[in-house]
């Protein structure tokens, strides 16, 4: 019997693990999401690279006013990791071939 790759093998879903970190929260304000995955960022920094598309991460407002809390929905922040993690297995399946 083949033994599964570790590091392709994923017990649980990033949506599920980050439904658990967060409480089941649908929309994670962005201020927990800087500090938790982006802490080298301020929200602010964090906010204006989502807004020149460096960061490819939907930003979810509460309503259409500039003030209003901000938010990343659970699934798109989950897809963006996925993203992340397959791009860095990528590269290590490149480097240790």
């Amino acid at each position: 019997m083949k033994t599964p790759d570790p590091i392709s093998h994923q017990a649980f879903s990033t949506s599920f693990l980050l439904f658990a970190q967060y409480g089941g929260k649908a929309i994670i304000p962005v201020e927990d999401v800087c500090r938790d995955y982006f802490n080298h960022l301020t929200p602010d920094k964090f906010l204006r690279k989502v807004g020149t598309g460096e960061i490819a991460l939907p930003v979810v407002r509460a309503e259409t006013s500039q003030k209003c809390q901000k938010g990343v929905y659970l699934q798109d922040l989950a897809d963006y990791l996925d993203r992340r993690r397959e791009a860095a297995l990528r590269e290590f399946r490149q480097l240790h071939r």
